[in-house]
């Protein structure tokens, strides 16, 4: 079966793990397996991206492609702190929550996302050039996918090795490249 992902921004309160927001790309008309819209010039991406730009709401946040085929959460070693998520993964405790006035769930605007050329991880000091993938495959719904592999619609291609390596980590979309950071360049072609 496919598997679907919701786009998270994260946050810690209380020592537990808290989602922020979460976007769903059925509310931009898009399909919700990962290769069903991670694409440059995506609407659901471009409108995510803005929320972690320089001139966004979430500028420089952890983020993360939560899967619904991805694994649970840990169990707590916070004293009980995060008891909710045991046992459920971060797209089955968004859903819990869509239909009430608790949901995290947001569709802020479509920007043109063009000026923020680099995608950043401000946790690995490391960056991505985004046009080094203006034909294709957008890379960071991938590099911050949870659960990558587990269902249909996944990606399956080069460089698969690095499909989740940024989950969860400080993201931020910029105009300019951190001159102390490493570029990170790896090529994204599916395979069939």
């Amino acid at each position: 079966m496919g598997q679907y992902y919701l786009a998270m921004i994260l946050g810690e309160q209380a020592r537990k793990e808290t989602i922020r927001m979460w976007m769903s790309a059925h509310t931009y008309g898009q399909g919700l397996k990962l290769m069903e819209h991670s694409y440059i010039g995506n609407p659901f991406v471009s409108a995510f991206e803005f929320q972690i730009s320089e001139d966004g709401p979430f500028y420089k946040s952890r983020v993360v492609w939560a899967g619904d085929y991805a694994n649970t959460e840990p169990e707590s070693d916070h004293d009980g702190l995060d008891l909710e998520m045991n046992g459920k993964n971060l797209y089955t405790i968004a859903g819990e929550n869509e239909n009430t006035p608790y949901s995290k769930l947001q569709k802020p605007p479509i920007h043109n996302t063009k000026p923020y050329r680099y995608i950043v991880n401000h946790t690995k000091k490391q960056y991505v050039d985004k046009n080094n993938y203006t034909r294709g495959i957008h890379p960071l719904p991938l590099l911050t996918s949870e659960g990558n592999g587990a269902g249909g619609g996944d990606y399956r291609g080069t460089s698969i090795e690095y499909c989740g390596s940024w989950a969860r980590d400080v993201i931020s979309l910029d105009r300019n490249a951190p001159e102390d950071y490493s570029e990170l360049r790896f090529e994204l072609t599916e395979l069939y």
